[in-house]
């Protein structure tokens, strides 16, 4: 039992808000590289990869373990995102450190939906049965490759301008 819910059930929720998560966080990265802010989805990226994170120390373990160490990471980026987007406003130098930081939370949730999968996915995990297998390194070195892009090319697009609103009253008399 985790908080009064079987291990399968909790299991379900936390990986649901990990799938909103990605979900949401590649509607963000559109976003940026695109140079929309997406204020809703934003708050919803953000909020679901915390809530990503803070349940995945809810699972029993003993010791450090990577997952917890990547929890870890992705708090302190989280963190960091937030404060650039919401406490600094995207100025100056906030705009980029958003992106790398919202871009690196994003690649530390889908580096973990692709050590799942191979875990998980019976075709997958016959590929890669230690995920030393040149097929999970391929996999992760792709995904790295693809954010490492993505990032780049956000960082440069994404300007973070909130909308311009028209005073209807402006020149009424």
């Amino acid at each position: 039992m985790v908080f009064g819910m079987t291990l399968q059930t909790y299991t379900l929720i936390h990986v649901l808000i990990s799938l909103i998560g990605i979900g949401s966080g590649f509607v963000v990265m559109y976003g940026m590289l695109t140079s929309k802010r997406l204020d809703g989805w934003t708050a919803v990226f953000l909020t679901t990869t915390v809530l990503t994170s803070v349940t995945g120390f809810g699972f029993p373990f003993k010791g450090m373990t990577p997952a917890i160490n990547v929890g870890i990471i992705s708090l302190v980026v989280l963190a960091i995102a937030s404060v650039a987007r919401y406490a600094r406003h995207l100025a100056g130098a906030w705009r980029k450190t958003y992106v790398a930081t919202a871009s690196l939370a994003l690649y530390l949730n889908v580096f973990v939906l692709v050590v799942q999968s191979f875990e998980k996915v019976p075709a997958l995990k016959a590929a890669a049965p230690t995920q030393k297998e040149p097929p999970f390194l391929v996999a992760q070195l792709a995904v790295l490759a693809l954010f490492i892009v993505l990032t780049v090319l956000a960082a440069k697009r994404f300007r973070g301008e909130p909308p311009v609103r028209v005073n209807s009253m402006r020149g009424a008399a």
